[in-house]
């Protein structure tokens, strides 16, 4: 392209280095068919010199044929892009407020809804970091798009679930050792879910990473960020959601039942 503005991007990965994916805004507001075409004339013309056997125009670009061309395209125009980020905030944000407001209806006080909550939010925001951080790095694919969407709820599902576990421990201290502390109380509460944590979060940690190992490179940046968000989730639970919890507790809470 003879355009100074427009960028492209070429990164390399599969098994075997013998894919490309190259990202470039070339015409990106150009929704038409010709375009396409343009786009995909400019890369055959590029590359066919490379095969070792001659490819025509119209096996390189069919999809189908993918080991002799192209594997799969994606046009995302300003707007659609626009809309894709506004809705994947949306989803997120609508997600933690529902969260929250079930954990307010479900153990009475709004601190527990908060410190679940702002668990949550670490979680979603470490995870986009470690994309954001290793996207130059890592050999596979790392954008952030509807499937990275998808894991980040995912992750945000899967550590409620432990944060609910805890919290129901703690809950059932509470009323079995009225006498104690609520610092003892959680403590204890929290070691005792602990083994049932690393048992549980281990055991999917493993699946995903076999996933991640033998389920191919289409899938590979949805399965890590899996694997982050469950490491991730598993220690927000005990150290930033119960924690955090605590500390908002008034002290006439803290100290009731102090033996």
């Amino acid at each position: 392209a003879d355009n100074a503005n427009v960028s492209l991007e070429i990164k390399q990965y599969g098994g075997d280095g013998d894919q490309v994916r190259i990202v470039t805004q070339y015409k990106y507001d150009d929704a038409s068919d010709e375009a396409t075409d343009e786009i995909n004339r400019l890369l055959y013309d590029a590359v066919k010199k490379y095969y070792k056997t001659a490819v025509t125009f119209a096996d390189f670009r069919n999809t189908q044929l993918s080991p002799y061309g192209i594997v799969s395209a994606d046009k995302i125009g300003p707007s659609i892009a626009k809309d894709m980020t506004y809705n994947a905030i949306y989803a997120v944000f609508f997600s933690l407020i529902a969260i929250g407001l079930y954990i307010t209806l479900r153990f009475k006080k709004w601190q527990w809804a908060t410190g679940a909550t702002l668990s949550l939010a670490h979680d979603a925001l470490i995870v986009i970091g470690l994309f954001s951080m290793l996207y130059a790095v890592m050999p596979f694919n790392l954008e952030i798009n509807q499937a990275f969407i998808a894991a980040i709820l995912t992750v945000i599902g899967y550590s409620i679930n432990n944060t609910v576990v805890i919290f129901d421990r703690i809950r059932e201290y509470i009323a079995l050792y009225p006498k104690r502390s609520l610092r003892d109380n959680i403590n204890n509460a929290t070691s005792s879910t602990m083994a049932r944590t690393f048992n549980s979060s281990g055991t999917t940690l493993v699946t995903l990473l076999a996933i991640f190992l033998f389920g191919g490179e289409t899938i590979r940046g949805f399965i890590f960020a899996l694997l982050c968000g469950v490491a991730i989730g598993t220690y927000s639970s005990w150290f930033i959601a119960t924690p955090l919890s605590f500390d908002l507790m008034p002290e006439s809470i803290k100290n009731k039942g102090k033996e």
